[in-house]
């Protein structure tokens, strides 16, 4: 997986992780990948609906040492 951009979110609440998601992938062009690092166990549901609703494809999640990792693919 061709990651372009990283957002840490790790350490920061509801909504700060989807904030920083939707800013860093509005600097990326269609096709490229997002990956997203957070802390926030609402990130699970939060990101995973506003990927489906914003037409962005949720490439996989994975869930490590209390880290939630997301690879988000720009639409």
């Amino acid at each position: 997986m061709n990651v372009v951009k990283r957002v840490d979110a790790k350490g920061v609440s509801c909504p700060m992780p989807l904030v920083k998601t939707k800013k860093a992938i509005d600097e990326l062009a269609s096709g490229q990948v997002l990956e997203v690092q957070t802390t926030d166990k609402g990130a699970k549901n939060d990101l995973a609906a506003w990927a489906k609703v914003s037409g962005h494809k949720l490439v996989e999640m994975k869930e490590e040492n209390g880290v939630l990792t997301f690879w988000i693919e720009k639409a």
